[in-house]
């Protein structure tokens, strides 16, 4: 798969919530997830797809309601793309929240080698 159609697949099925999916299907095994800032439950930097996983489903298991999800159409540069996300939840413990954030990924041998996000969750 080229850049631009992995963009488009991972835009797809994230807008569908299909975020484990997406990782499944179009991360490397050896991914890089870096977070701008890392608290006990989620850290900074996480590596490779099955602690991704797990990330993931904690992250889930953290929100109470999903109130809308919305991801822009990528922007791809040659090995690279970005998108924007905006969630909107009610996470356990912490009400409701929004959270708007750059997303960049680095794709390499038909994967995505790493995940950079601008910004994270209060809390």
């Amino acid at each position: 798969m080229t850049t631009k159609e992995i963009a488009d697949r991972l835009v797809a099925l994230c807008r569908q919530g299909q975020f484990e999916t997406a990782q499944r299907e179009l991360f490397a095994s050896d991914v890089i997830n870096i977070e701008p800032y890392g608290t006990e439950a989620f850290p900074k930097e996480t590596r490779g797809l099955n602690s991704l996983l797990e990330k993931g489903r904690k992250f889930t298991a953290s929100i109470e309601q999903v109130h809308a999800i919305a991801i822009s159409e990528p922007l791809v540069a040659g090995d690279a793309f970005a998108c924007t996300m905006s969630l909107d939840l009610t996470l356990k413990g912490h009400g409701r929240v929004k959270n708007e954030e750059v997303c960049v990924y680095e794709v390499k041998g038909g994967k995505i080698i790493s995940e950079r996000f601008t910004s994270r969750f209060p809390g």
